[in-house]
């Protein structure tokens, strides 16, 4: 059978050779035919794991054996100059090689070489080789090289130091540290437990980079995270102060550099030691419907003098230490409601619209009168370098004066209620806080240098007081109606840290201690209360609380 087929293929060929050529000899198809036997195809299967190293192969097949027809129809469309080798390519091709019923089985998973079985991990980059090669692109990368360097340490785990290439430090004559680390950013690098540089760092539980693993950068990112502080939101401590008048345009409450809290109380004035608790009557104008009162007090910049204003327009000066009155001045013709000093000048301002400027070793009760607001004058406070005065009254001004002027340098209008609450800022050159009253509500802030208003902001309330932190820049703002808190502010985002509620009236009267911690409120409700709402000083440790006195609730009188 299988020389019959072979026969009959051979034949095939040798016709397919002939027609066409017309001129060929018989002899010379016969002595071709050996030459038309192409390879012979399998038709069974074939099956191959790459696997398994033993494959087996079916060996059960059968050569296929083109049909006559199709070789002499190709050999006709040749044109009978084909060769009959190139005749039995057209009709099988390359295809005629491979039978359609070959199979072939390929394994379903590749499984690496596992040879180096200590590798643990991966590292994104090559840290060693990235610093130590040169800059490319320089002219665009290195415009920031420390903020490139802080990237890259922090984000891309190269070395923090600077380095450079030994093998290329001559030609390109010097190499950055900060060169981009792009080229070598998706080339892993396997690394095992000797060789903890290629592998993926692992953050430490003591780690202090905010981003990811410590690096060498001497930078603000190394510092630890800085947690929130936390503000108390009650007093650590009380005092009842019977017959604390609650009249917004007052000032009856100051604290004294030698930590000495003095307090108006009717016709009286208390001081309040804060180191010993011990509480001391300074003065008493009387009783009566006759007897004077006291309108404010304020502390001289050492501690040493506290000047008392009163209803009946005097100014006095009390030597402290020695419970001794030093002199009374005039000037005013009506209640002397505020007060300030700046060394050896005193300032007060008054319900007859005027602010005189008395300086206490002169004879004379004042020395210049500053005129200029149109109603009373309840807010007066010395810039930190004693070159300004700024002043608030009740008719919605806020005026600035030099220290020699007598009419104002500066006016600001954009309240529309009486200013009573103003701070400078022991911070920031001429930054000028004021609040205003009922029908404002706001809080403003003002550049003195350019006479320009710089931001402001809605309580929501009535503006009783301002002060600044000195250690830090915060200010806290005490508030009347409606709401009767006290609010501490981080400036200039003006975002609020803590709201402090315990008064019931307004809280009309702030002091802050001389560590710059610790605050004093006074209200209507005849109580003083103790906060702990400022950092101390960096130089301090924690807040002391036994620098104000105990936890107790007492009497100042």
């Amino acid at each position: 059978m299988a020389l019959l087929e072979a026969s009959t293929l051979q034949k095939g060929a040798q016709a397919a050779a002939g027609i066409g050529a017309g001129h060929a000899s018989a002899p010379c198809a016969a002595h071709s035919a050996p030459m038309l036997q192409p390879p012979v195809p399998w038709t069974g299967s074939v099956s191959v794991s790459m696997s398994d190293p033993d494959a087996s192969y079916d060996m059960d097949a059968r050569p296929a054996t083109p049909p006559r027809g199709r070789m002499v129809e190709a050999a006709e469309r040749s044109g009978g100059e084909a060769s009959p080798s190139d005749a039995f390519a057209r009709v099988y091709g390359e295809a005629s090689f491979r039978s359609a019923r070959t199979v072939v089985t390929y394994s379903d998973r590749f499984i690496p070489s596992r040879a180096a079985s200590a590798r643990l991990n991966f590292s994104l980059l090559d840290r060693e080789a990235a610093a130590a090669e040169p800059a490319r692109g320089a002219e665009r990368e290195d415009a920031n090289p420390a903020y490139n360097l802080l990237l890259r340490s922090e984000l891309l785990g190269a070395a923090g130091g600077p380095t450079s290439s030994p093998e290329r430090g001559s030609a390109a004559g010097s190499s950055s540290p900060l060169g981009s680390p792009a080229k070598k950013m998706f080339r892993f690098k396997a690394g095992d437990a000797d060789t903890p540089t290629a592998g993926a760092h692992v953050d430490s539980p003591y780690s202090l980079s905010p981003v990811g693993r410590d690096s060498l950068l001497g930078s603000p990112l190394l510092s630890p995270k800085r947690t929130p502080r936390r503000i108390q939101r009650s007093p650590f401590k009380v005092l009842d102060a019977p017959a604390l008048q609650d009249d917004f345009y007052l000032n009856l409450v100051d604290w004294s550099s030698q930590n000495v809290l003095a307090v108006g109380l009717g016709s009286c004035v208390y001081l309040w030691s804060a180191c010993t608790s011990k509480v001391t009557k300074l003065c008493d104008f009387g009783s009566g419907d006759g007897a004077d009162t006291v309108c404010s007090v304020a502390w001289s910049q050492r501690g040493t003098y506290l000047s008392v204003g009163t209803h009946s327009g005097e100014a006095q000066i009390w030597d402290v230490s020695k419970i001794k009155l030093l002199r009374t001045m005039g000037g005013h013709r009506a209640r002397v409601g505020v007060m300030a000093w700046s060394s050896h000048l005193l300032s007060s301002g008054s319900r007859d619209r005027n602010i005189l400027q008395r300086d206490i070793r002169a004879p004379e009760d004042f020395q210049s009168k500053l005129l200029g607001h149109r109603s009373e004058v309840c807010g007066l406070k010395w810039s930190p370098d004693d070159r300004e005065i700024a002043s608030g009254g009740n008719d919605n001004q806020l005026y600035v004066w030099g220290l020699h002027s007598t009419a104002p340098t500066i006016k600001f209008s954009d309240h529309t209620a009486a200013v009573k609450a103003i701070a400078w800022s022991p911070h920031q050159h001429g930054l000028l806080a004021s609040g205003g009253g009922t029908a404002d509500r706001c809080i403003r802030f003002w550049n003195t240098a350019t006479a320009s208003a710089l931001s402001a902001v809605d309580t929501g309330s009535q503006v009783c007081n301002l002060s600044w932190s000195k250690n830090v820049n915060e200010i806290v703002s005490t508030h009347g109606y409606s709401q009767n808190q006290i609010i501490v502010w981080r400036y200039p985002a003006m975002a609020k840290l803590a709201t402090l509620t315990g008064h019931t009236l307004r809280v009309l009267y702030l002091a802050v201690s001389p560590d710059g911690q610790t605050i004093v409120t006074g209200a209507g409700d005849e109580t003083l209360r103790f906060w702990n709402v400022f950092p101390g000083a960096k130089s301090q440790g924690s807040v002391n609380d036994s620098s104000v006195g105990s936890m107790m609730r007492t009497h100042i009188r």
